[in-house]
């Protein structure tokens, strides 16, 4: 199709185990992760394999707690050319700490990140995007910290997240010039809504998201963000007893359609960095 042609859309991955999503934060306490099956590592790899397969380049938004026991990984996603950016130090939403709390997390992260890649991190995302209009001096810590962008905004109305007043598109978030890269969404109805990855991808038909992105692409002249997690290819993973319907209902929906509608998604477009597209473009303008 004409997009995959001429339109990079960026493709991301946020690093964390299943246990470590906010949906199961009330059922698997933070001082037990260690005691879990671990199955991020085998996923991500599993990951690179795929966009191996279709010559696609991807942000990894990392956990610091993932890349400290998994560093050989970190690095493999460095090596194959791919882009290692701070998804925080373990999954604490930006909402839930001080300023000097979230200061001193994305600095370790990040310092943490660029020991084991010896590359700079240039990007951050927040644990369930969880930066809105409460918080906003977010993006001055994360300017003062180095950072040059972040993705951390999902412009939706949802129960967990969201700020629908935000812009749908790349824009400045601070005097100091950081970029905001929201998740990507389609305006219907007079809202925003989802297209760009996560549990919506395994909740809704694949052809919506084929359609949506190729509208932004097209009609809209917009490159697309879309985000999906290691664990969301993985439907063999352990089940957590005593859920809620509903958090059972996010979690495992469709986790064996996952990685073929990946596939579809990979050869209907074309993919690359998080950096390369919201960071170079602006350099060469």
């Amino acid at each position: 199709m004409a997009t995959k042609a001429t339109t990079r859309n960026a493709l991301t991955v946020d690093v964390e185990d299943y246990f470590q999503v906010s949906a199961l934060e009330g059922h698997v306490a933070r001082e037990d992760w260690d005691r879990m099956p671990q199955r991020v590592e085998r996923n991500t790899d599993q990951i690179l394999q795929l966009f191996s397969d279709y010559g696609a380049r991807a942000t990894f938004f990392v956990l610091g707690w993932v890349a400290e026991r998994y560093p050989a990984m970190v690095r493999r996603l460095a090596d194959g050319g791919h882009e290692v950016a701070s998804h925080g130090y373990d999954h604490v939403r930006v909402n839930e700490q001080s300023p000097e709390a979230f200061r001193a997390d994305v600095r370790a992260t990040k310092d943490l990140l660029e020991d084991l890649t010896g590359q700079p991190v240039k990007g951050y995302r927040a644990a369930s995007f969880s930066i809105g209009r409460d918080n906003a001096w977010a993006f001055d810590v994360l300017h003062e910290e180095g950072y040059r962008y972040s993705s951390s905004v999902n412009p939706i109305r949802h129960d967990h997240y969201g700020m629908p007043e935000a812009p749908r598109f790349s824009f400045t978030a601070n005097d100091q010039g950081l970029i905001e890269v929201p998740i990507s969404t389609v305006a219907l109805g007079g809202r925003n809504n989802p297209c760009g990855g996560g549990g919506f991808f395994r909740l809704l038909p694949y052809p919506y998201f084929r359609w949506a992105l190729g509208r932004i692409n097209g009609s809209e002249g917009q490159p697309g963000v879309f985000y999906f997690h290691p664990w969301e290819i993985d439907p063999s993973q352990p089940r957590q007893p005593g859920l809620p319907w509903r958090t059972r209902f996010r979690h495992y929906l469709n986790l064996h359609r996952t990685e073929a509608r990946l596939r579809r998604l990979l050869g209907d477009f074309r993919w690359d960095r998080m950096d390369r597209i919201f960071l170079e473009e602006r350099e060469q303008a």
